[in-house]
């Protein structure tokens, strides 16, 4: 992989904060949350990284603070070099970061999955609501305490109630969404034909 060697002294002559963050493919530096979208900016407009290849969060868990991490991983279209920032939420109870749509369409997309699996919320986002998830979903499921096996959880349209009888049961995801093995009927290979909710609920079968 090619790497901007000159890029760290780049970032740190324009942003004294931003700190060298430990990585094995391409350059990385934490920022702080309120330093976070000018650095972006600036990566954007005067380094060349033009492109937002991904936006995603670290829950880090409930007894550590800062809990919430976001990482952003930039791209340049010129230079062909990749760039990743992280910045810490400064609450670990309402997690918040500054939105990035206003320097990349698709982060749009990007923060809307981010709230709807970690709850971290994006101030000044234009349409800030879940995409995965129904709207009155309780529940982040990429959260560290949110169990593999998922939660019952009723649903919120009643037509959907009435047909899988008020609750929902979770299905568990061990080994993906489709587990089949060579030869074996797909209608056995879906999570709920295969009861491994030992993963949450008691130890392993023998």
């Amino acid at each position: 992989m090619t790497t901007d060697v000159a890029l760290p002294t780049a970032v740190s002559q324009q942003f004294p904060s931003a700190t060298p963050r430990t990585s094995l493919d391409c350059p990385a530096f934490n920022i702080p949350a309120g330093d976070a979208r000018a650095l972006l900016k600036h990566l954007r407009d005067t380094l060349g990284y033009d492109f937002l290849m991904d936006l995603t969060a670290i829950d880090w868990s409930a007894g550590q603070s800062p809990r919430f991490t976001v990482v952003w991983h930039l791209y340049s279209s010129t230079k062909h070099t990749y760039v990743r920032i992280a910045a810490h939420c400064a609450t670990d109870a309402e997690p918040a970061m500054p939105t990035a749509t206003g320097l990349w369409a698709g982060a749009d997309w990007h923060e809307r999955e981010v709230y709807d699996m970690f709850g971290i919320k994006f101030t000044g986002h234009p349409d800030l609501r879940r995409i995965l998830m129904w709207d009155a979903y309780p529940y982040f499921p990429l959260r560290k305490e949110f169990p593999l096996a998922g939660l019952p959880t009723e649903m919120s349209d009643a037509d959907i109630n009435a047909e899988t009888g008020v609750g929902v049961i979770a299905a568990p995801m061990a080994g993906g969404p489709f587990v089949a093995t060579p030869g074996e009927p797909m209608s056995e290979a879906e999570p709920r034909a295969k009861d491994e909710t030992w993963n949450e609920q008691r130890e392993k079968p023998e």
